[in-house]
């Protein structure tokens, strides 16, 4: 046999689905987004780096969200990049189911399905409450701590949805259009800046190369607000969803969101437990 055919033969094995009960699976929600707004909100985060998506959370289902996670807000940030002034919940699927449709929208894994690999995997999910007073977090852009030098393709995306109007005044999140296509040299100006001004119930969607950054919140009321972040699924995520969620939690959440918290394979076999796929280690749930 040839080194050609070697590589061949290799090339197969790591890009197919060798798992033999669980099968890779799509999400059928994905299925009820038209592929053209796919590709028109694609095409808006191509050219500009980012997308606002107004509308995607009704009135009810905003308040379901507060009423569930206010409860649930009380430490402040530990450093000027958390922020001060700013109340932070981790471990959010652990504490609440008020979230699920953010982290498995449909429009936004429409997004994701365009941007990455099969089995992409959540990276963080957050609750992120500005406070009044709190000063505006410097710019970044998320993906920057893999070490892999732009420009480049994002490694990771997020969201941030809006559960209170985002205005100039209260903190909305500041972002740098065209910034995700810029190399390690270029640092954003002030005047290269703009507010993501969005009502509740809108979500603002960028890829990890993008610089943006928490808003100071001038107003006399909070901001609250929910990011998602996604990443590769051959990537080490931000939180450690294999130790920080129990398997009864696993279980009672959709499919979609079991696999991006790696309860899937990427081939051949990365993600296995014991050589086998983790959907096996539902079974008995």
């Amino acid at each position: 046999m040839t080194t050609l055919e070697t590589k061949n033969i290799d090339n197969a094995y790591v890009a197919g689905d060798n798992a033999g009960k669980y099968r890779q699976t799509q999400s059928e929600k994905v299925k009820l987004i038209p592929e053209h707004v796919t590709q028109a909100d694609l095409k808006q985060v191509e050219e500009h780096g980012y997308i606002v998506i107004e509308n995607l959370l009704s009135g009810p289902e905003i308040t379901t969200i507060k009423n569930a996670i206010s409860p649930l807000l009380n430490e402040t940030g530990r450093n000027a990049f958390e922020g001060y002034k700013t109340q932070r919940l981790y471990g959010v699927l652990n504490k609440t189911r008020a979230l699920d449709r953010l982290v498995d929208h449909p429009r936004i894994l429409a997004l994701l399905d365009k941007l990455f690999m099969p089995n992409y995997l959540l990276s963080q999910l957050q609750i992120i409450n500005l406070l009044p007073g709190e000063s505006g977090q410097p710019l970044h852009f998320d993906d920057g701590f893999y070490p892999i030098p732009r420009p480049r393709a994002p490694l990771g995306a997020a969201t941030i949805w809006a559960i209170d109007d985002f205005t100039q005044s209260n903190g909305a999140t500041v972002i740098v259009p065209n910034s995700h296509t810029w190399d390690d040299n270029q640092k954003p100006a002030a005047e290269q800046a703009k507010s993501a001004v969005m009502k509740a119930g809108s979500v603002l969607f960028y890829p990890g190369t993008f610089w943006h950054g928490g808003g100071a919140n001038h107003s006399s009321a909070n901001r609250l607000a929910v990011t998602c972040q996604y990443c590769e699924p051959w990537l080490r995520t931000q939180e450690n969803y294999f130790l920080g969620t129990p398997l009864n939690v696993v279980a009672d959440l959709s499919e979609d969101i079991r696999r991006m918290l790696g309860f899937s394979i990427h081939p051949p076999f990365i993600g296995m437990v014991n050589g086998m796929h983790p959907k096996r280690l539902l079974e008995n749930m």
